[in-house]
């Protein structure tokens, strides 16, 4: 798998596809802990505080603001509608992939990376699409076989030359927030991010996956004790070097 982290087909992602293509999210990916099942109809009253007429006259003007070609589209049934969603993906720990040469899961191989600085993705999902499903579709489309309660969405704002970000409930709409705040990024933008350690439901992972936990936490402490050492090292030359230059008669 080839990974890049710019998208200029506007449809391109992590992948280097040959294709322009867009992913839809559906509702049921990755195993999770139980939830309370919410109904479609019960989905649909979430996002349909909006009247009919002020959902089309939202849609209409959002659609006039938009640069490129993606728009939203309304559903037959007048309270629910399909688009685009940008997110970027900022992780600072790797992802374990899974890849394969065959359909048969006994020969699955899992490989795990970090993600390029920049990557982003473009899904398009429907308006009744959750957050949490937005990110189980996320992972989906990259076959990450990490658990997706150790990931979170983040909606970002800029203004005034200041970032400010904030933590979305599993609960919340993407499409329903991106249609308010319009198609300007720096009004809103989508960002992947690790849950925080303190937030993880840890009690939902398999020991493998905390075993694997356990194995990135002791690779990365050994980096930072290698950097300290490197660091600690040039001061001891420094120092040395300052003692012999003292002790040397001028």
């Amino acid at each position: 798998m080839t990974w890049t982290s710019t998208m200029s087909s506007g449809y391109s992602s992590w992948e280097d596809d040959s294709g322009e293509y867009y992913f839809t999210a559906k509702t049921s990916f990755i195993k999770k802990p139980p939830v309370k099942s919410i109904s479609g109809n019960e989905k649909e009253r979430e996002t349909s505080y909006l009247s009919k007429d002020d959902l089309q006259h939202k849609l209409e003007f959002y659609n006039s603001a938009v640069s490129d070609n993606f728009r939203m589209t309304l559903n037959p049934n007048g309270t629910t509608y399909t688009g685009f969603i940008k997110v970027h993906i900022e992780l600072k720990r790797p992802i374990t992939v899974e890849t394969s040469g065959s359909h048969e899961r006994n020969n699955n191989t899992e490989t795990a990376f970090y993600t390029p600085k920049g990557s982003a993705n473009i899904l398009h999902i429907s308006s009744i699409n959750t957050v949490r499903e937005v990110i189980e579709a996320l992972l989906r489309k990259f076959t990450v076989v990490d658990n997706p309660a150790k990931f979170a969405l983040f909606k970002k704002r800029q203004k005034d030359d200041q970032v400010y970000t904030c933590k979305l409930s599993d609960g919340e709409h993407p499409l329903l927030l991106r249609l308010l705040a319009g198609p300007d990024t720096n009004v809103l933008s989508f960002v992947l991010r690790e849950q925080q350690t303190g937030e993880v439901m840890w009690d939902s992972f398999s020991v493998p996956e905390l075993q694997n936990f356990i194995q990135i936490l002791n690779r990365e402490e050994e980096e930072h004790l290698q950097l300290l050492r490197r660091r600690y090292a040039t001061y001891r030359q420094k120092l040395e070097e300052a003692l012999q230059g003292q002790r040397t008669p001028g």
